[in-house]
């Protein structure tokens, strides 16, 4: 196999890792965002149980109490669990990415020494026939 062949297949590898590293710099942006998210509302839901609590009109002891509490809560979990579903889905992707990053990069691995050793046979071959003319 010439060397070109094999120096074109190693830049096919370049471009898919980078590619691949691409990808995963995205997913990890995504994940700072929704672990960011997933804070600001804990924050939020904290800030309004205070308030309810407080609330001169629907505040503890009062009869409404119970029903925005239970509704508070109710939003919150819905949130909080579509925010926990997107993380897990972002944790997937990033896992199969750095699966495929992996394997591109064992291939390229492979195919460098397959260019080594395709340099230095061609390399071997040269020098003993041109040595003989």
């Amino acid at each position: 196999m010439s060397v070109a062949n094999l120096q074109e297949k190693l830049l096919f590898f370049t471009s898919q890792k980078s590619r691949i590293s691409a990808q995963l710099s995205n997913i990890q942006m995504q994940q700072l965002s929704a672990t960011r998210k997933s804070s600001t509302s804990q924050m939020a839901y904290n800030e309004k149980l205070q308030q309810l609590y407080y609330d001169p009109e629907i505040g503890y002891g009062t009869d409404e109490y119970t029903e925005v509490l239970v509704q508070l809560q109710n939003d919150h979990e819905f949130e909080m669990a579509s925010l926990t579903a997107w993380e897990s889905e972002l944790e997937a992707q990033k896992e199969g990415l750095e699966t495929q990053l992996n394997e591109v990069t064992n291939y390229e691995s492979s195919w460098q020494k397959l260019l080594q050793n395709n340099i230095k046979s061609e390399f071997t071959y040269g020098g003993s026939s041109s040595g003989g003319k």
